[in-house]
């Protein structure tokens, strides 16, 4: 099916089922142990053996000896795979550094060898066995060091539009500031594990995958086979964010160990080694400068970003929010790349804008202060219907004013002292920011497969992935709504290469895309129910189990007959995203309490307001834009992977040591969504929301701290030593 023209009216809009809040129907397998997760599928092969990394200890240089026969001759050993017997290997194309480290190696914890055995313990201490020299090399660790060496990269052009620099000069009022954003870490509950096993020439791999297709694109890149000779099953992921979007060292260690082992193997990627094994959000340097007139109208706007990464890596992209969030008729941006030896920078929830935000809002609040306006009043003058760049392309839909006006009202914004420090709370400076949220809509082509059975039940078929976000439940409500069916009488299977390619999990797009590929493969299905019925599929009705036409209607399950009715297809984008500018788009609001004599910080309530489409469940939607909420405010608050600057490793790499909050950790959460359908994003008149939650929600905190106390901090994140030195004099409360 070709999504080339608006969408129309069609049976999605009847929303009997799609729009629903309803509860995950995954949710009593996971609550009672039945959702096996990747390293605990005992029950798809026998004989499994365990596998247990060797990490490098060295950031860059070469190994030049592996010892591994105490290894070998260690109680239960089947097998030590390592560069020098692994055989040829590739490497994928979508990533930066090796999962096999050899001779050379790349990063801190690069995987050196596998070690297999008969039990996980007998792994582990064998593991500990390799004997690994090195020759060290010389590392660069430090983005602020590296900043004068960077690099215009590659897949990332600057942009400008006017004399950005000229109408900056002019302006009367102006922000000229710079930011700094740490590295960070997913922290996903579940860590990258695979079980592998080989039939033949056929490898299936059991793995935590947020995205099937790819994840077999990137194996035969890697082992250097054919993709039809590889199965990939991920129905169950807790949690990714994006560190699962590629195969990491677990699944092709598993893979290696298996074949040289001769049975069927797991690995799990211990904690400590995840956080320097794969990828991460990496550090940025943003500088903002932004001119305005004194009514608050901007005339100039430039943001430029530093990031760093491995050679042949890419930039955090945190400037792409300031190409599209509010007008200005000069304007550019850029984004500079230097070489670090860390271990691989790459997508993290809302890659770009989570972290571009995080500068551009708190510089928007200091313009407001400079202007003596309201944060909320400037942004809304600045507000565009347009692509600030392209004005000829204007938005599909956007709803940011209104978003900013209901969230205001909602959180009680009216009630906010402009001046700093004048609200007090027994001990508690009390404050509250604000920022817009924004995030791009992106969809991707996406598959399914659809057919009836003699009972009339509906079973759906697609390789998306479900990473803990409800898209069991969204699927099942999609083929519902269009079969006429109740969602019980739904079966949903995900996570397989050997059904449909879809979207996969990732970007914001998986929601949306996914439930399109649904969409256009329940169409097809109903023609072919309606055809055999006997009825015009055009002006067919599909309710309660039944397929009619005028007074006459037969049952879905009569018509399926013995045999079953099935259909496939695929719904493919066209240029509706050239011709309009989407995205998605909402306001944020949070009121701190600041410690005036520690400097300590607590987030007292969080509301936000946000239009991202058709939200095709509420229940969902709002717990992903929660988790979301609380995600940004680690990010504000705590979240920093600490480098050692001597090896080149994150030190904190644990959850004992790497700070992320909770949910206990923000007692009041108020989310709503605005009534929008985009018939511009897909059939399903959608857009995603998982990473919009997460867009501007550190902005908001860090503008709230400095309406509590004065103090502005703009080196994230905000811990109390940043504050407590800049606080004002003590006094009695």
């Amino acid at each position: 099916m070709q999504f080339n023209e608006p969408a129309t009216a069609n049976p999605i809009d009847r929303q009997r089922v799609v729009g629903k809040p309803l509860s995950r129907i995954d949710g009593p397998l996971k609550t009672t142990g039945r959702a096996p997760y990747a390293y605990e599928r005992h029950d798809v092969v026998a004989n499994q053996a365990y596998g247990a990394i060797v990490p490098a200890t060295v950031a860059t240089g070469r190994i030049t000896r592996i010892d591994t026969a105490e290894a070998e001759a260690a109680p239960g050993v089947l097998a030590v795979v390592h560069h020098s017997n692994a055989g040829k290997l590739g490497k994928a194309k979508a990533i930066t550094a090796r999962l096999l480290a050899g001779p050379e190696v790349e990063h801190y914890h690069q995987a050196v060898a596998v070690v297999v055995a008969e039990t996980f313990e007998q792994a582990r201490a064998a593991a500990a066995l390799v004997r690994v020299e090195y020759a060290r090399g010389t590392g660069a660790f430090d983005l602020e060091k590296e900043k004068g060496k960077a690099v215009k990269p590659g897949r990332s052009a600057d942009t400008a539009v006017g004399d950005f620099e000229g109408a900056f000069a002019s302006a009367p009022v102006k922000i000229d500031a710079t930011y700094t954003t740490p590295d960070q870490a997913h922290s996903a509950m579940e860590p990258m594990a695979t079980i592998a096993a080989w039939d033949g020439d056929m490898l299936n791999v059991w793995t935590s995958n947020q995205m099937i297709d790819w994840a077999r694109r990137d194996i035969a890149e890697t082992l250097l086979i054919p993709k039809e000779k590889i199965r990939v099953q991920s129905p169950y992921i807790g949690g990714g964010f994006g560190s699962k979007l590629w195969i990491r060292a677990d699944l092709v260690l598993a893979a290696l160990g298996a074949k040289a082992a001769g049975r069927p193997v797991k690995v799990a990627l211990p904690r400590p080694v995840m956080v320097n094994n794969t990828t991460h959000r990496p550090a940025t340097i943003q500088r903002i400068r932004i001119g305005a007139d004194r009514a608050g109208k901007i005339g100039a706007i430039a943001h430029e970003v530093w990031s760093g990464d491995l050679p042949g890596g890419g930039p955090e992209t945190a400037a792409n929010q300031t190409r599209l969030l509010y007008a200005g008729a000069n304007r550019m941006t850029a984004h500079r790349l230097a070489t670090l030896h860390l271990p691989e920078g790459n997508a993290m929830r809302a890659p770009g804008e989570a972290v571009g935000l995080l500068a551009l809002e708190v510089a928007m609040d200091e313009l407001a202060e400079k202007l003596g306006m309201d944060p909320i009043e400037l942004r809304i003058l600045n507000d565009t219907q347009v692509d600030p760049e392209k004005p000829e392309r204007p938005f599909s839909k956007r709803q940011l004013v209104e978003c900013l006006r209901i969230g205001a009202e909602r959180f009680g914004w009216n009630a906010r002292k402009a001046k700093p420090g004048q609200v007090r709370d027994g001990r508690w400076l009390v404050g509250y920011g604000m920022a817009s949220a924004f995030r791009d809509n992106l969809a991707m082509d996406s598959g399914a497969r659809v057919g009836i059975d003699a009972k009339g039940k509906v079973t759906v078929a697609t390789d998306m992935t479900d990473i803990g976000t409800g898209t069991y439940t969204i699927v099942a409500q999609t083929a519902a709504e269009m079969m006429g069916v109740d969602v019980d009488d739904v079966i949903v299977l995900l996570g397989d290469s050997s059904f449909p390619v879809s979207a996969g999990s990732g970007g914001q797009w998986g929601a949306n895309s996914s439930t399109a590929g649904v969409y256009a493969a329940c169409l097809k299905l109903r023609e072919a129910v309606a055809r055999k019925a006997g009825f015009d599929p055009a002006t067919a009705e599909f309710a309660d189990g039944f397929v009619g036409q005028g007074n006459k209607r037969v049952r879905l399950s009569e018509v399926a007959g013995r045999e079953g009715l099935s259909a496939e297809d695929t719904i493919k984008f066209g240029d509706l995203t050239k011709r309009y500018a989407q995205a998605t788009f909402g306001g944020h609001f949070a009121e701190v309490g600041v410690d005036a004599v520690t400097g300590e910080v607590r987030i007292r309530r969080m509301s936000g307001a946000f239009a991202a489409g058709r939200i095709l469940n509420p229940k969902s939607a709002r717990s992903q834009v929660i988790g979301a909420m609380v995600m940004g405010a680690g990010a504000a608050l705590m979240e920093e992977l600490v480098v050692d600057p001597r090896f080149g490793y994150f030190v904190n790499h644990d959850l004992a040591e790497y700070h992320v909050p909770v949910h206990a950790d923000i007692p009041v959460q108020d989310v709503f969504f605005l009534d929008e359908t985009d018939d511009k994003s897909s059939p399903m008149k959608a857009k995603g929301v998982g990473e919009l939650g997460i867009c501007g929600v550190g902005a908001a905190v860090a503008n709230a701290i400095y309406n509590a106390c004065g103090v502005r901090v703009r080196e994230y994140p905000i811990t109390l030593d940043k504050i407590i030195g800049k606080l004002p004099p003590v006094t009695a409360a």
